[in-house]
């Protein structure tokens, strides 16, 4: 299993989900976060915003899907056909167990 972290802008949270959803994985966390990324914020004449709102989507996925799902979420977290500074990044980690908190069922 893998762990997919994607931190997006907030306007292309519905169209990534939806995208998840239509792809067959309906299961996922999503978390306000702020930050910046390597163009260390956003200036606006005298002022620097370098705490940038954005949403983390979470979700855990086998193996062999992290192409397909990595494409989804690009594809639908881009600005424009190119895709712009501050569009995101995802980050994916191996996942070594899961567990059912309701059961206790570990999950394969």
């Amino acid at each position: 299993m893998l762990m997919v972290r994607a931190i997006i802008r907030p306007e292309k949270v519905d169209a990534v989900l939806a995208a998840l959803l239509e792809a067959g994985y309906p299961a996922v966390t999503k978390v306000s976060v702020f930050g910046r990324g390597k163009q260390r914020g956003l200036k606006v004449g005298e002022v620097t915003y370098d705490e940038l709102p954005k949403e983390m989507l979470i979700t855990v996925i086998p193996d062999q899907e992290k192409e397909f799902v990595i494409r989804a979420i690009s594809e639908n977290a881009k600005t424009g056909t190119s895709g712009n500074f501050g569009d995101g990044k995802i980050f994916v980690t191996p996942v070594l167990e899961s567990y059912t908190v309701s059961s206790g069922v570990r999950e394969e």
